[in-house]
Formats: C-alpha cells, structure tokens, sequence
C-alpha cells in the first residue's frame, strides 16, 4: 500500500478563496497520482457530504471529506492557507485544510488511520507544528508520525506521540471501531500512565459503588457518530476524553464509525454516572444506556465544547435527571445488557410481562410491511377486476397483456403470496427477538406449520414464543469447544425445528386451531351495539398511544381479520373503523393549529403543517409532537375522537380489505361517504376538546414572551419520531 499523504499531497500556500476551490486545488493533487478516477465526481461526494454538516472546526481547521467510489485508496491531503478559507467554523476561517478521501469499501485498517488523524488534530501541538512546517516533505512527515529529514519544524516530542498517526494507527487497525476507553485513572494502565501528573487519583471501586463514593471519579460513557464515520467521529471522542482528563472525569467513548464499532461492556454502561451522545446519526442500540443521566447533541459541539458537555452531563445527575425509559425500568437490577436485539430495549431484570410485550411487538412490527404490501395489492385486485378476481386462474396459464381482468388478477395473486408470509414472518421475529438469529428458522418454520394445520395468527404467536424458548434452552446447555462452530448453523436449526414441528403438528396445533375457528366465528356474529361497542374500544386503543404497543395492538388484531382470502363482512369492519379511529390524532391536530394557531408555538403550527398529510396517510405518529408536549389534553381528547369514529364507522358498516392507505384508498371503502363522516366527526370532536383545554389552561410565567422567530421560549421541543405504519 502506498503511503496515505506525500509531499505531493501538501500545498503550504494554498491560494483558493473558497471551501469549493479548495477542495478542488486539493483533490487535483490526488487525481495527479492515481487516487482519485473521476475529479468531478469525487468533488459532488464532497459537496454532498459538506450539504449534511460544515466541516469547520475551532481553531482553524477545515476537514472537508467524504467516501466516494471514485477514490482508489484512502488518501490524505493537505492545505495551508494564508489568507485563510470559511468551512463554516464559528471562530472564523479555517488555514489549515484536510481533504479526506476514503473508498466506499475501504477496509477497516485504512478508516482507523483516518481517524487516527482526526484525534491529533485535537492536539494543539500537532496543529502548531503544521503551522510551523517549512516544506511539504516536512508537513507530509508529521502527519504521517515520522521523524522528517532535515530541519522539517517538528517540535521535539511530536514524533514520540501516543497520539500520532502511524503509532495510534497499528493498534487500532487490530481492533478497528473498538470502544476507547479514557479515565482520570485508567485501570488498565499504572499510575504513570493512567494520570497526567504521575500518581493515581485513588483506589478503583467496583461498578456497585455509587458515584459519591469516597476516591471514585464521576463516571461517563459517550457515542460519537458522524454521517461519514470518519472524521468528526473521532475528533469529538478525543475532545471529550481530552475533557475528561482536565476535570478529573472517567470518560469511556463508543466511536459509531465507518471502521464499524464495538459495543461498550454492560458492566461500564452499568456503573457510568451520565452519559453523553455526540451524534448527528442515528445512535445504535441506544437504548442500552436507558436509564442514566443523559446528553444529547450534536458531534461538532462534542469537538467544541466538551468542558460544558460534562458540566451538563453531571448538573443532571445531581438533580436526578434520567431518560424516560429508564424511568419505567428503574426497577430492574443490575447486570448484563441484554443478548438479543430486542432485549437490548431494556434492563435485564424488567419484568416477564414487559419482555413479552416487547418479543410479541417486534414479531408485529416485521409483519406490518408484509399486510401493507399485501393487503393494498389485493384491494387494488379487487377494485380493477370486482369481487369475484379471486375466482381467476392462475396468471401463469392465463395472461392477456391488454385486459384488465389479467392486471387484476396479477395484483391479486401476488398480494396473496405476500399474505402467505405474516405468520410465518409473525412468528420468526417473535423468536428472533427472543433468541437473536438462531430463532428464526424455528420460528419460520412453526409459522409454516401453524398455517398448515389452519392455527392461523393465534398459532403463529404460540409458534414463535415457543421456538425462541426452544432456541434459548439449547443455548444454555454447555458445548464442548469443537462443537461451537456448528451449533449455530446445523445443531441449533436441526433440533429446534424438530421440536418445534412435533408440538405444532401433534400437541397444540388442533387446539389453537379451534380456538381460532372460535374467534373468527365471534367476529363473524358481531353485529349491533356489540358491534358499536368494539369499534369505539378499538379506537380508543388506537389513540391512546399513537403507534406504541397498544396501538400496534390494536392494528395487529384488525389485519389478522383480513388477512385470509375471503375475510368475513365483520373483519373488514374492525379493519376500517381502525384505520379510521387512527387517522383522527393527526387531523384533529393540524385542524386544531390551523382554526386556533395562537394556542400553539411556531414549532407546533409547523407540525401541524405536516400533520395533514400524515393523518390523511393513516400515520397516526403525526401527533405524537403534540402528545409530547401536552399529554394530559392532547391524549385525553384524541381517545375520545377516536371513540366515536371508531364506533360511528362501525355503526354506518363501513369495510375495508386494505390495511394501510388512508384516505387514498377510499375508493376500495365499502360505504365510503359515511365512513369520511364517521372520520370527521372525530377529527372535529377532538379538535374541539383540544382547544377548550388549551384555552383553560393558565400560562406559564413568561409564557407570553415570544423567542427568536415567534417561538415560545418556554415551550417543549419533543424528539421527532420517525413515521410507521398506523
């Protein structure tokens, strides 16, 4: 491999006015010597990436970068300008300018020098001596860690530095993305490299020890993560560990990088006092710190102001500030973070009951896709070729390209295949939930066979709960070591799957199965105020969370009605009425913003905005905002609009096979002018609600005050959440 940056990739007199100049001068030193295909191209993937974030740091620094597949090796390039270049620093331009150029499929060894580089330009030592570099060679040498020939301008100490690329590089690339560790006192190092001045800061208690305890520093577990992975990533871990040595805090940082990461251990998520993330991605597995004193921000202020961030971290702990979840969990006791992507949701010693919750939800959650996908492409069927499409042969021995009938009958068949698979589907991640992946070939596989003996969706619960069982008991038995290699690929699927096949087919199949012709026939006799009475039930069920566990519920029992070739008249009444009750958060809101706006801040209006396609979308998450912000009227109000919707759509006989599409899939609504009536009268019910509430309320000292563009200073800005089905 070629060296990372040459003297050929310096310019100390960079010319360039702007951050695109710049960005060009340097990329054409990389195209000169092979690195880099297309100079275009590659400056787009940089444009793009400073489009996400500027890449302007204190102190002078601009680090524009990207990965592209126009870069042929990871490749570094260096800039010094006199003038000095805006990347959108807030301490102003940037003289010293990296280019960053990283293959879309650079491996883990490369990516780790990278980031190497982006914690020592945390050193202020490294940053002088580049200011101070007198030719590129000298330059070229530091960057990379060498000692440079000549009289190169290194300051004595520079080279020797922990911190250097080539000597922070070699280690890291054995363990690229691993989770690095810092402390007032480290305790994998002694005294004289675990402390600044040479002595311990005092013995090490263990992760029960409580943070006031006597000789123990203030504990801090961060996440640093950037859209690249590369740079800001490891530039905000190195700043916060470089904080937490000043202050005298324990700091241990999860780096969420493009090299990939390793999960902090439990046990030091466990004993961490706070916790800091420094992100402007998605944190992975967040919720294993549920339960702590927690920030979060943004990378670049993690790289700006590490010292306020702890400062922060540690006012809320001492006020007794935690995340919500950890609020419901607080009861669970210590121990290991959970083994399975679901359990990691939360402690390990919560309850029985909400661990089922949790399991039975992500077997609804991957099954949601497969009902939306299928049920709207059989609707589509039964709307362009009538009811009787599913008489038709099979489209592989009949197909006309010019009849419609044909089209039909395509949708129709193919929705049918993709209903095919929800209990299977169901019942998979129910076990994958459970037991990790070993458990999704049992539970396919009791799936398969709870649709065989007609165990329908009750079967498919009762399948997956028992093949993750299954999977958790094999996994506890002790395996000699040559074993282990196959137990996951052969052992595990073998015995799982003939266990589970056995209970299905010979013990409880029959019984689920009739347990399940029971409750079709119950729905099918439902009729009246019995009928009325379900259909407000279900849509307070459906409001009262707004896409949380007994919403999903709610939905989960709708489309487990039409979800059969022939659905009954009352499944696909339960099926509207839910989709209905649903849609009423979300428009009520938007009305409420838009007949009542001075009861609302800017933010909320702006929701609102959004509010109205998302109700109209059957995406009930639409109001979550609100319910945020003022639950005790917002939720309260939704429930009762839900209520009556829920209860008039069935009372009018409203149907309908599609489970997803709001209002664009009116057409395909049995009694269709009724059932946009029933969803009116909750919207307005609930907008009403909403207003008489907000009205009561008394404002808040300095309420009145308006922020920087007519915000409400005083009012909350909830986390947005990402949209899903119902």
């Amino acid at each position: 491999m070629s060296e990372m940056i040459t003297a050929d990739l310096v310019d100390l007199d960079l010319s360039a006015d702007s951050k695109e100049a710049a960005a060009r001068a340097l990329a054409e030193r990389m195209v000169a010597l092979g690195r880099v295909t297309d100079l275009d191209g590659f400056l787009a993937d940089v444009a793009a990436r400073e489009a996400q974030m500027p890449t302007g740091l204190d102190g002078g620094i601009g680090i524009p970068h990207c990965r592209s597949e126009h870069v042929t090796e990871p490749t570094l390039a260096f800039g010094r300008s006199a003038a000095g270049i805006d990347f959108g620093a807030a301490d102003g331009p940037a003289d010293l300018i990296f280019l960053i150029a990283a293959p879309a499929g650079a491996d883990d060894a490369h990516l780790t020098i990278l980031s190497s580089l982006a914690r020592q330009l945390m050193n202020a030592e490294f940053t002088d001596a580049l200011r101070a570099a007198a030719d590129a060679d000298a330059a070229a040498a530091l960057i990379r860690g060498e000692e440079p020939d000549g009289t190169g301008g290194v300051p004595e100490g520079i080279e020797d530095s922990e911190d250097s690329v080539d000597s922070v590089a070699v280690p890291a690339a054995a363990s690229a993305g691993a989770a690095t560790g810092i402390a007032t006192g480290s305790p994998d190092v002694g005294p004289e490299e675990g402390s600044q001045n040479g002595t311990d800061d005092g013995p090490r208690n263990g992760p029960d020890d409580g943070p006031a305890e006597r000789g123990r520093p203030f504990r801090v577990v961060a996440v640093t993560s950037c859209p690249t992975g590369i740079a800001h990533t490891y530039m905000a871990a190195e700043s916060l560990e470089k904080a937490g040595r000043e202050a005298g805090v324990e700091v241990v940082v999860e780096t969420q990088g493009s090299a990939g990461f390793t999960r902090l251990d439990p046990a030091v998520i466990e004993a961490a006092d706070g916790v800091i993330f420094a992100h402007d991605v998605p944190v992975r597995d967040k919720d294993r710190f549920a339960g702590k004193p927690t920030v979060d921000t943004g990378v670049k202020a993690a790289i700006n102001r590490p010292g306020e961030l702890l400062d922060e971290v540690r006012g809320k702990a001492a006020r007794g500030e935690v995340t919500a979840a950890g609020a419901a969990g607080a009861a669970g006791t210590d121990g290991a973070s959970g083994t399975t992507p679901v359990e990691r949701g939360g402690k390990p010693g919560e309850g029985y009951g909400t661990k089922l919750r949790v399991w039975l939800m992500s077997g609804v959650s991957y099954m949601v896709p497969f009902v939306a996908a299928g049920g709207l492409l059989i609707a589509l069927g039964f709307a362009i070729g009538g009811y009787e499409i599913n008489k038709a042969p099979s489209v592989m021995d009949h197909f006309v390209w010019s009849q419609a009938d044909s089209w039909a009958a395509l949708l129709f068949q193919v929705g049918g295949v993709a209903f095919a698979f929800l209990v299977p589907v169901l019942a998979g991640y129910i076990a994958y939930g459970m037991a990790d992946r070993p458990g999704l070939v049992p539970g396919f596989v009791g799936g398969s066979i709870a649709l065989t003996v007609n165990a329908g969706f009750l079967g498919g619960l009762a399948a997956g709960l028992i093949s993750g069982a299954v999977v958790m008991a094999i996994q506890r038995v002790r395996i000699p070591a040559a074993l282990r290699g196959i137990m996951p690929v052969v052992v595990i699927p073998l015995i799982s799957s003939a266990v589970v096949g056995f209970l299905m087919f010979v013990v409880i199949g029959k019984p689920i199965a009739s347990a399940q012709k029971a409750m079709t026939d119950w729905l099918s006799g439902l009729s009246g105020a019995n009928a009325v009475l379900l259909g407000a039930l279900l849509g307070l069920m459906m409001c009262f969370d707004l896409g949380g566990p007994v919403n999903k519920v709610a939905y989960a029992f709708a489309t487990a009605g039409i979800a059969v070739a022939d659905p009954s008249d009352s499944a696909m009444k339960i099926m509207a009425a839910v989709m209905a009750a649903g849609m009423v958060p979300p428009l009520a809101m938007a009305l409420a913003t838009t007949v009542r706006g001075k009861l609302f801040n800017s933010a909320e209006r702006e929701n609102g905005k959004a509010a109205w396609v998302l109700g109209a979308s059957f995406i009930s998450e639409g109001a979550i905002p609100f319910a945020a912000a003022d639950p005790l009227r917002v939720i309260p109000s939704s429930m009762v609009g839900g209520a009556l919707t829920g209860a008039l759509s069935m009372a009018f006989g409203a149907t309908l096979r599609a489970p997803h599409g709001g209002i664009f899939v009116v057409p395909l609504i049995g009694n269709p002018l009724l059932y946009l009536v029933a969803i009116a009268a909750g919207v307005c019910v609930t907008t009403a609600l909403v207003i008489v509430l907000k009205g009561l309320r008394k404002p808040a000292p300095g309420a009145v005050a308006q922020g920087p563009g007519g915000t409400d200073p005083s009012a909350p800005s909830p986390e947005a959440k990402q949209p899903v089905a119902a």
